[in-house]
């Protein structure tokens, strides 16, 4: 094993690491797994040209910049589509700003070439064992028991990524705190970064994670049992108190695989106590409500996402849904109060699910 200097990035996606922990790394003798740490630099700046740190700090790079990276999965229609490499492999795309490495399958046209980052080799412990940030999860599941009642789940999907779903989050955090409610938040799905999950704590959500805090980098093709068990870690962690609310935000759209898992999950379903559906414009909302009735058998509480900015496409929306609509950018706090917080809270029946293939 050989030492690694001192002056490289820790990013976001290795976030349940200490830097204390990053001192050596050893040979690229095996084929990669989600999570596994590697330590290199880059040589070739494309599409993303800065790092976001543990502390969400974002670093600037250039070819040479030194860092640690870690092997995942990513989904994201506006950037790339990545996997794992099926062998170990010293050439690999940055697939995000958090750090994440793999092999760039498809890309938006509308962007540049991946990022190249050229590995020294996997990130070893004292003992020469490739690290995994899933060895270091910072939710103890043996400290965990459930409590009844729970936390009232405001939960945050949408049709699609950058639909508006986290400034949404944001404005549910915003104007629960406002109320002197207490809020706890988190992103149970997508690709490592910090930013979503701090923006809904500037927002007053006092206590606030990700599955990164779990030691996943990202959560694209995880099992489904799998990604059951992060949302319930998540869930008995920050919504064990009836009193509080707990808003949660899911990545893409709701034809994303995850997503799609988790909305026909019943143990999710029946955790709902507001449903809010964020889309781009007012047909993308249209289908969207459209799809969550005949795919999921739900109806939103409420509707927000970029479209909601807009007069003329809440005035579009308005012409075929009498469902609330609520501005996430600038939020009438007492309208988006009644609806997240009515005089009575009603219980969301769990239908049952048509089966249908993965999306």
């Amino acid at each position: 094993m050989k030492a690694i200097k001192k002056g490289f990035i820790l990013p976001s996606a290795a976030y349940v690491l200490k830097r204390s922990q990053i001192r050596s790394f050893g040979p690229l003798d095996r084929k990669p797994e989600v999570g596994d740490v590697a330590y290199g630099m880059i040589v070739r700046v494309g599409q993303h040209s800065s790092l976001e740190n543990a502390s969400g700090r974002i670093h600037r790079v250039q070819d040479g910049s030194r860092s640690v990276f870690v092997f995942g999965n990513r989904y994201a229609p506006d950037f790339y589509e990545g996997f794992v490499p099926t062998q170990a492999e010293r050439e690999l795309d940055l697939l995000s700003q958090s750090g994440l490495i793999g092999v760039a399958r498809t890309k938006n046209s509308m962007i540049k070439d991946p990022t190249r980052v050229q590995l020294d080799g996997y990130v070893c412990d004292e003992e020469g064992k490739v690290m995994n940030t899933r060895d270091w999860p910072l939710v103890n599941p043996k400290r965990q028991i459930a409590k009844e009642p729970r936390a009232r789940m405001i939960l945050v999907c949408g049709t699609s990524m950058n639909s508006g779903k986290s400034l949404a989050a944001a404005a549910c955090c915003w104007v629960l705190s406002s109320a002197g409610c207490n809020v706890r938040a988190a992103k149970i799905t997508g690709t490592a970064s910090l930013k979503d999950i701090l923006h809904m704590n500037d927002a007053g959500a006092a206590h606030y994670a990700d599955f990164s805090y779990l030691g996943y980098p990202s959560t694209y093709l995880l099992p489904e049992e799998e990604l059951l068990r992060i949302f319930r870690q998540l869930d008995l962690k920050y919504a064990n108190n009836p009193r509080n609310f707990w808003v949660v935000e899911v990545a893409d759209g709701i034809a994303q695989r995850e997503t799609a898992l988790l909305l026909r999950a019943p143990e999710v379903r029946r955790r709902i106590h507001r449903l809010i559906l964020c889309a781009n414009d007012a047909f993308g909302a249209l289908g969207g409500l459209t799809t969550l009735r005949d795919e999921f058998d739900l109806v939103p509480d409420a509707l927000s996402g970029l479209c909601s900015s807009s007069p003329l496409h809440v005035r579009e929306l308005q012409m075929f849904t009498s469902i609330p609509i609520f501005n996430s950018a600038q939020p009438d706090a007492d309208a988006l109060r009644r609806i997240l917080v009515p005089l009575r809270t009603r219980r969301r029946p769990v239908p049952p699910v048509r089966a249908a293939a993965e999306p």
